[in-house]
């Protein structure tokens, strides 16, 4: 399919469509949920407890019998460097098979339209910041997370190739370093964000003199409110209809150790900050260049600072929840 042929699908519309959310218990896929109220259609949505993604067969049943027109693949297994790092063989199989089973079923039940969403990981360790999106496969990974960022990268060629082979209107955004509402907060499984609110958090409680901070403190890193990120999302869904995948970020990013005091600040943490530069530190710097999506006309609408406030005021709300996910 030619770019100009793709331009001609969109703009395409939610409206009166029923429109698949995949992964809707989780944080991006909650938050898709909350913002596809908005667009006057049926969200359906099927929990581990019924579908196992990773089973093609019940999918591509599950997928003919309730025939979706429209699907977010935002369905995936997801963790921090020490997940990602101990457990590779769990983060390459669970997600090459949801994302596989779920494209491929939407291809062969004729959904309209179909956006996948994989991760800033994608890129090489050491890509010129910030990053484009021709950054992808010109250099090595991560090797902390290499796992799941080889299974976003097929996904995107997945994508990519159901759209040359047979016309399918299946488009793949990349976002940043997400962060919102139905985060993980597990110390062992979380990212970087949600671990040192817990963390600053159980310290405040328990009267701590510090927090201990993984690595130098040093790297830079970019955040999106997962409420932005869904809005960009359906965006993209109404507006983007092309084989090249989307950046999604904010442009601006900074140092962990800023982040760290930051939210010290925002739970009310009199302690200080210990760095432990045992543990890894992961990519240097992982800024987006979002302005691919900055010229369809979406911008951010959450600064970090709300952002971190609320979200510590969700996790203290939710805390039993939270800690027991």
């Amino acid at each position: 399919m030619t770019i100009q042929a793709a331009a001609s699908r969109v703009p395409y519309a939610l409206k009166g469509k029923r429109v698949w959310v995949s992964g809707h218990r989780g944080m991006v896929g909650s938050a898709i949920v909350r913002r596809l109220a908005q667009e006057d259609c049926e969200v359906i949505t099927a929990g581990r407890d019924s579908l196992d993604l990773r089973n093609g067969e019940a999918v591509s049943r599950w997928v003919a019998d309730t025939r979706p027109q429209a699907v977010f693949v935002a369905a995936a297994k997801v963790g921090g460097i020490h997940a990602n790092n101990t457990y590779p063989a769990d983060f390459l199989y669970d997600n090459l098979m949801i994302e596989a089973n779920v494209i491929s079923a939407a291809q062969n039940n004729d959904v309209e339209k179909l956006l996948f969403l994989g991760s800033s990981c994608i890129y090489p360790k050491m890509a010129p910041q910030p990053i484009t999106e021709d950054a992808l496969l010109t250099g090595p990974l991560e090797p902390t997370n290499d796992a799941y960022a080889i299974a976003k990268i097929a996904g995107i060629k997945l994508c990519q190739a159901f759209r040359k082979q047979h016309g399918a209107d299946f488009i793949s955004a990349m976002p940043t370093n997400l962060y919102g509402p139905g985060d993980n907060f597990d110390l062992l499984k979380s990212h970087v964000l949600p671990a040192l609110i817990r963390k600053m958090d159980d310290a405040k409680r328990e009267g701590a003199s510090h927090v201990t901070v993984w690595g130098s403190g040093k790297p830079r890193r970019e955040f999106l409110h997962v409420d932005d990120c869904a809005d960009a999302l359906v965006h993209l869904m109404l507006h983007y209809s092309d084989e090249n995948h989307v950046n999604v970020g904010c442009g601006e990013d900074l140092t962990i150790r800023d982040l760290a005091e930051q939210i010290r600040t925002i739970v009310g943490f009199p302690g200080g900050i210990e760095l432990d530069g045992s543990n890894p530190d992961g990519t240097p710097r992982k800024l987006l260049d979002s302005g691919l999506l900055r010229s369809l006309g979406w911008a951010p609408r959450i600064g970090l600072a709300d952002g971190l406030q609320s979200t510590y005021e969700w996790y203290i709300a939710h805390r039993d929840i939270a800690l027991n996910t």
